[in-house]
């Protein structure tokens, strides 16, 4: 077998072995010449130095005696030198007595000495006499040309270097010849038998070993490579066996899969028959869900539409004059219309929830006031013996991101709660501020939940016990709504409660701070509090008036006012204030149920006397305050809160189909002193837009001829009332529904059945502070 020189092993092993001699042989001859060049370096500053040494006693006395003629002599001689270039002898007045220079060598190989060790190098020997070493008498300066010593240094590094190239040439050329006859020439004859060798030999020749080797690493490779000839051969052999098997059980398979095969066709077949019937129950869920919507949006609009005149009719029934027994059936009927909003709203929702259509807005809300107004809404639910107290903490911030609907209807679902089951006590609304958020809970001294009935109670439909439906009333709808909405926050609530001990619910929502806390006010005063240390207004009390800079101080119903130095006396407590006057005149501020207030005969003769409702909100209390304590001239009346009647410019224009609709809300807005023009369909809004002047549009949304939407759209398209403020008026609680009346141009939305505090607060929003009031 020919292998070529360069691809013998005993040529590569040579060519590595002379590859690192030759590494080492130039770095020891590197190695070397950097010692001869310092070496070099170092002699020419020394021989310079001798040659000054020496010359050193004659030009001293030559200076000091001036004799030009033998500084002459001196400096020739100097010249003499093969490396001094220039020579001169000064005297210690800067007198040159004797200069002399020639010019330097030539050479093509002086770039290489100048690099080494400089083109020239200038050395000064100060002149002085032995005996007087500190007086000087001159200076011996010489200019030397290192070329001089750079040529003698580079023929010896020339020549080092060459020797080691040499030295490992010849070793390179003995160690391939070496290794030729030691390991090429035997490894080439194994190969060589190896390559000649029939596989198909039944006898199996072994290979034969060279000789000379038989005990070293070529005998045992040859050994190795032997057994492993003979092993090779076992194995194919035993492989033609297991081929001759195999065969035999390709055949079997083969069999068993066109078997297989046949019944995974059947298969396929049946899990196409499935494929087809899945699609088709998945269409006909689709539809079925799409059915489901738009029945409960057309129930949504069916239900609200005669219930939005029912509640209407009603509330203006309730502004009239009417008898004790009159007002309360009519109350009663109008709380029973509100309780089945609630019920088609908390099923709407439900039913939002389960179809994925829930939305939840981003919008920055002041969520104090949110839950002081929640809490008053719903104050007139609260049992006599009960005392709603709305804490809000100090530190909330002043505007939070997130839904204020769905929040409200967070709050507005636990307090509801807390304030059926408790018949005495307290019911506490908290609103704190932490780390993760925002904290909501509701406290309550009502009747408790059992720990068997609090894993259920946040089932749609579900109640604590069977006999609470009956005793309580509800649907069981509220908490499992409450719980949906919190988890679609990305909120939490939980439930701590003892039966017969109260229970208290607790919303953490992480709801951004939008608006860091407002500045509070300073105010100057004393305020005496007649009420219980377990009172919850004696809480908000000690909480926000030393926020607000006052002098605060707590006294037992039954403590003597005698001696006692107070700008204002606030209490809860009617009776306590009826023997105080005329002993004491400081003003008083009675908090009390709205319904609980003094006869006027009563309120007059303790004049000064103010009263409130509670739940104590944060900004009547202040404006309560600043009023009394003569901070500002607000008029704070003593004992209801009158609206004044509206005397607006205002022209309203109605669009709405329903004639009992159409009288609910023409009634609203007369009570709220707007002028009203009356459309049945969007067709006659347009003609009476075309004819009158008109700062607002009421627009129902579902109307005969034209509806709500056409007619925006053709209102936005004409191009002459863009700015016009169109409010949808519709009966469709779905959350789609906002949107589409926006994509018809319509600027707000207002959902049947609404309150004339709704409408009222709608127009405020989008009619000139000099047209809606």
């Amino acid at each position: 077998m020919d292998i070529s020189l360069t691809h013998r092993l005993s040529f590569k092993q040579a060519g590595l072995t002379v590859l690192v001699a030759f590494i080492l042989g130039t770095l020891l001859s590197v190695t070397q010449v950097a010692v001869d060049y310092a070496s070099e370096d170092a002699s020419i500053n020394r021989e310079i130095r001798a040659l000054l040494e020496i010359s050193h006693n004659p030009a001293a006395r030559i200076a000091y005696n001036i004799d030009a003629e033998l500084a002459q002599e001196l400096v020739l001689g100097l010249l003499r030198s093969p490396a001094v270039t220039r020579a001169e002898l000064i005297d210690n007045n800067g007198m040159v007595l004797a200069s002399v220079s020639r010019p330097r060598s030539e050479s093509r190989y002086r770039v290489f000495s100048d690099s080494l060790f400089g083109a020239q190098r200038q050395f000064q020997d100060p002149l002085y006499v032995s005996h007087a070493p500190h007086e000087a008498l001159g200076v011996l300066r010489l200019e030397v040309d290192t070329y001089a010593f750079g040529s003698h240094f580079l023929k010896r590094s020339l020549l080092t270097l060459i020797t080691g190239f040499a030295r490992s040439l010849l070793l390179s050329l003995i160690l391939l010849v070496l290794f030729y006859f030691m390991l090429t020439k035997p490894l080439t004859g194994v190969i060589r038998a190896l390559s000649e060798r029939n596989p198909q030999d039944p006898q199996h020749h072994p290979v034969p070993c060279p000789k000379g080797h038989e005990r070293d690493e070529i005998g045992t490779l040859v050994e190795v490579t032997n057994r492993q000839l003979s092993s090779i051969a076992l194995e194919i052999g035993q492989r033609r066996n297991a081929e001759d098997r195999l065969t035999q059980y390709l055949s079997e398979l083969e069999n068993i899969v066109s078997a297989r095969t046949a019944e995974l066709k059947a298969t396929n077949v049946r899990l196409s028959q499935s494929n087809a019937e899945l699609d088709a129950a998945r269409t006909t869920a689709l539809n079925m869900a799409q059915a489901r919507s738009a029945f409960l949006a057309n129930m949504s609009h069916e239900i609200r539409t005669p219930l939005n005149g029912l509640l209407g009719m009603l509330a203006l029934a309730l502004d009239g004059p009417l008898s004790a027994e009159q007002r309360q059936q009519l109350g009663i009927a109008h709380d029973s219309g509100k309780v089945l909003v609630e019920l088609l709203n908390d099923i709407l929702d439900l039913s939002k929830f389960e179809a994925g259509q829930l939305e939840l807005e981003q919008i920055p809300f002041d969520l104090g006031v949110l839950a002081e107004e929640t809490a008053s809404l719903l104050s007139q639910n609260a049992a006599n013996a009960v005392e709603l107290t709305c804490l809000i903490d100090p530190a909330l911030p002043a505007q939070v991101l997130g839904d204020p609907t769905r929040v409200r209807q967070i709050v507005s679902n636990l307090l509801s709660n807390a304030l059926k089951f408790t018949r005495f006590g307290r019911v506490d609304l908290i609103v704190t501020c932490g780390a993760q958020g925002i904290s909501i809970r509701v406290r309550d001294t009502g009747i408790g939940i059992s720990e068997d009935a609090q894993a259920r109670i946040f089932q749609p439909f579900a109640q604590a016990e069977v006999g609470i439906t009956r005793e309580y009333g509800g649907t069981g709808l509220g908490l499992a709504l409450t719980r949906r909405l919190c988890e679609a926050m990305h909120g939490v609530l939980t439930l701590q409660s003892k039966e017969g001990f109260g229970s208290e619910f607790c919303a953490d929502l992480p709801l951004p701070t939008h608006a860091q806390p407002s500045a509070q006010p300073a105010l100057q005063g004393r305020i005496v509090a007649l009420t219980p240390a377990s009172s919850g207004l004696q809480q908000m009390l000690a909480q926000w008036l030393p926020t607000w800079g006052l002098n605060y101080q707590r006294l037992d119903t039954d403590a003597s006012l005698q001696g006692v130095d107070a700008d204002l006396l606030i209490s809860d407590c009617p009776q306590c204030l009826l023997g105080i006057r005329p002993a004491i005149g400081t003003p008083a501020l009675l908090v009390t149920a709205y319904g609980n207030f003094l006869p006027q005969d009563q309120a007059q003769r303790l004049m000064p006397l103010l009263q409130i409702a509670r739940p104590l909100a944060r900004s009547g209390l202040l404006q309560m305050l600043r009023h009394i304590l003569h901070i500002d001239d607000a008029d704070v009346h003593s004992n209801t809160q009158v609206q004044p009647a509206r005397e607006s410019a205002a022209r309203v224009l109605l669009v709405e189909d329903n004639p009992v609709n159409q009288m609910v809300a023409k009634g609203m807005l007369a009570k709220l002193g707007y002028q009203v023009l009356v459309a049945g369909h969007g067709g006659e809004a347009l003609e009476i837009l075309e004819q009158e002047a008109v700062d607002l549009i009421l627009m129902d949304c579902n109307m005969p001829v034209m509806d709500g939407y056409e007619a925006s759209r053709r209102i936005r398209s004409n191009g002459r009332w863009p700015e016009l403020p169109i409010v949808a008026l519709t009966a469709n609680a779905l959350s789609d529904e906002r949107e589409r009346c926006r994509a018809a141009g319509m600027n707000d939305y207002l959902a049947k059945p609404f309150r004339r505090e709704e409408l009222a607060a709608m127009l405020d929003t989008w009619l000139p502070v000099d047209l809606s009031r």
